[in-house]
């Protein structure tokens, strides 16, 4: 596709990779404005500068910003993300908004005042762009804590010249966090109480920050095209499906994409040996070298990797209602991630049961993540619901084939393995029941066991394909167009 013309892109989100990351909205965040650069864009990135962002950066202006009653002080910093483009260097500039009072404490989420710390981001967000001469075309919002950028624009900023050619993309990567607080939260936005009515900033006698986004944004996306279907249901659609089909004719779906420079088995400098699918003895020898570092039997049997948050979503009742079947076959289970104390205790409980059998890590470590998608054989994510997914794409690139529930992204990017065509790069169920996981593993451990031609040519498969950001930039280059269209109507 051809551009018409250089954009200018500010991409808005909570957290960004490699300086802050809870899941995969910093890696979307991270990677898609290099995608979007490397198509000659002129592409900033803007978040909020937590306690525990270490990287150097430089001081680049400040100003304040009325919070009710009073004044606070906005400190813009600054510094660029490095990446390689056609063996050159390029770079993205990314701003930090800074403020001790809200943001100088522990943990990026779940402050008693979060309302007030990401009102005061977006009207920071938006205050900025005149201090650092940056008039951009598009604002990219990224999910809840950026909604209220897209209500800004048109309540305060409709009549400015500087602001009233800007135009919006509101990105949800997940329908069910929401940004929901008293109505309060007006005062700090200084909105008129007649907003506050069910059509437009109310929300059962609340604010949500998602809505805002959803019901002010020129255009909407989700993050696959599945999901953009599903969340119109009552089933996945968390109390705003009416929104949303209000919005219905300016709602898309595209899948995310991962970053082939972080992930790639064949230079990925944190994997104990490189390979690709003319050297799978060395991803044989990945799952040796981490079972003896973790403490497992070293041995040639499957290793199923579950790497992901540990929450009621990702479908982890199911596994323990299957674990006691499940570790009856000669299978090892290696899981890495943090969330619910509840899953974390669970996954504790199993590896204590079976320590020859199972490895559990309650943690955040991108070194170990990468050692164990490229250990394992099996990727394990039965999704209760599932917006896009990057760990099935992430393992898929690893040549580690994921088992999935047939829902939103997994379906747009998982096709069943089908024994007679040869067909699928992975194994898919879609009844939410622990038969129907228990049956889809067998399923694949049938075939890892006794047909191991197949298994290796499904494996080379996998390490053929491509979830780069290349193409899908495209599609948001497009949806750009599109909301700049509508905002001049």
């Amino acid at each position: 596709m051809k551009q018409k013309k250089v954009l200018k892109i500010l991409v808005v989100s909570a957290e960004v990779a490699p300086f802050a990351k809870s899941g995969g909205l910093a890696d979307v965040a991270g990677s898609l404005p290099q995608a979007l650069a490397a198509k000659g864009n002129d592409v900033r990135i803007v978040m909020p500068r937590y306690k525990e962002i270490k990287q150097s950066m430089s001081y680049i202006t400040d100003f304040p910003i009325q919070m009710d009653w009073r004044k606070e002080t906005c400190i813009v910093r600054g510094t660029v993300v490095s990446f390689k483009f056609e063996g050159d260097i390029k770079e993205v500039p990314i701003y930090f908004i800074d403020n001790y009072h809200y943001y100088d404490r522990d943990g990026m989420y779940c402050h008693l005042d979060d309302a007030e710390r990401f009102a005061f981001f977006c009207k920071a967000v938006l205050d900025m762009l005149p201090y650092i001469n940056f008039q951009p075309d598009i604002i990219h919002c990224n999910d809840w804590h950026t909604g209220p950028i897209t209500f800004l624009l048109k309540y305060k900023y409709k009549n400015s010249v500087f602001y009233k050619k800007i135009s919006t993309v509101f990105t949800i990567h997940n329908l069910q966090y929401q940004g929901i607080y008293s109505k309060d939260i007006l005062r700090y936005f200084e909105v008129d109480e007649s907003y506050f009515v069910p059509d437009k900033l109310e929300f059962y006698g609340r604010f949500n920050f998602l809505k805002t986004g959803i019901l002010y944004a020129d255009v909407i996306n989700t993050v696959s095209e599945r999901y953009a279907e599903e969340i119109l249901t009552e089933e996945f659609g968390e109390r705003l499906e009416g929104v949303l089909k209000t919005r219905l004719k300016d709602l898309y779906g595209i899948v995310n994409g991962i970053s082939t420079e972080q992930f790639n088995p064949k230079t990925d400098v944190m994997l104990y040996k490189n390979y690709d699918k003319h050297s799978l003895d060395n991803k044989k020898d990945n799952k040796f070298h981490l079972q003896k570092e973790i403490g497992l039997p070293i041995k040639d049997i499957p290793m199923i990797g579950i790497v992901h948050r540990l929450v009621d979503q990702k479908g982890l009742d199911l596994i323990d209602e299957i674990v006691e079947d499940l570790m009856k076959y000669d299978i090892q289970l290696v899981v890495l991630g943090i969330g619910d104390p509840y899953y974390e205790e669970m996954f504790k409980s199993i590896q204590i049961r079976y320590p020859d059998k199972a490895a559990t890590f309650i943690e955040f470590n991108e070194s170990l993540a990468h050692k164990i998608y490229a250990a394992s054989d099996i990727f394990l994510m039965p999704s209760r619901f599932e917006p896009c997914g990057l760990g099935q794409l992430i393992s898929l690139t690893y040549g580690t084939i994921p088992i999935v529930r047939a829902v939103g992204g997994l379906v747009d990017t998982i096709e069943d393995f089908n024994l007679d065509t040869k067909t699928g790069n992975g194994f898919v169920f879609k009844s939410y029941t622990p038969e129907a996981l228990l049956e889809t593993i067998k399923r694949c451990l049938l075939i890892y066991n006794e047909k191991k031609d197949i298994w290796n040519i499904l494996v080379q498969s996998a390490l053929d394909t491509d979830f780069s950001w290349d193409k899908q930039a495209n599609k948001y280059i497009d949806l750009f167009y599109l909301a700049m269209k509508k905002n001049k109507e």
